[in-house]
C-alpha cells in the first residue's frame, strides 16, 4: 500500500469499511441496501477529497483493516474444516481406529498393493 496512489488507497479504505458496515449491521439486524449505499457514498467522497491530505493515516488504517480480516478470514476457515471433518468422521490425528471413518488401514494392506510412485 505505501507504493499505491492515495486515491486507490481511499478506493480500498471504502471497500474495507463498506465490509465491516456489512458485517456490522447484518450481525444487528438493520441491513437496508438504502442504508449501504449512503455509507458508500459517504466515506467514498469523504476518502476521495481527503486522500492526499490523509494518505498516510489511510496506509496505516488499510494495514490494520487488512490484519483483521484475513485473521478473521482464516479463524473462519479452519473452523469450518475442523466442523466438516467432525461431519463425515475425519480423524486427522488418527487417533481412535473406527470401522467408520474413511481412512485406510495401512496394517491391514497387502505389501504388493503398494505402489512406489516417482
Amino acid at each position: 500500500m505505501q507504493l499505491s496512489s492515495p486515491r486507490f488507497k481511499s478506493l480500498a479504505i471504502t471497500a474495507g469499511l463498506t465490509f465491516w458496515f456489512v458485517i456490522i449491521t447484518t450481525g444487528i439486524g438493520n441491513f437496508s441496501f438504502e442504508y449501504l449505499l449512503i455509507f458508500v457514498s459517504i466515506v467514498f467522497t469523504i476518502t476521495q477529497i481527503f486522500s492526499y491530505k490523509v494518505s498516510k493515516a489511510l496506509d496505516i488504517f488499510a494495514i490494520f483493516n487488512t490484519k483483521i480480516f484475513l485473521s478473521i478470514l482464516f479463524i473462519f476457515v479452519i473452523s469450518i474444516y475442523g466442523i466438516l471433518f467432525k461431519l463425515i468422521r475425519i480423524d486427522l490425528l488418527r487417533l481412535n481406529t473406527n470401522d467408520d471413518t474413511h481412512w485406510l488401514d495401512i496394517q491391514k494392506s497387502k505389501k504388493e498393493r503398494i505402489r512406489k510412485q516417482y
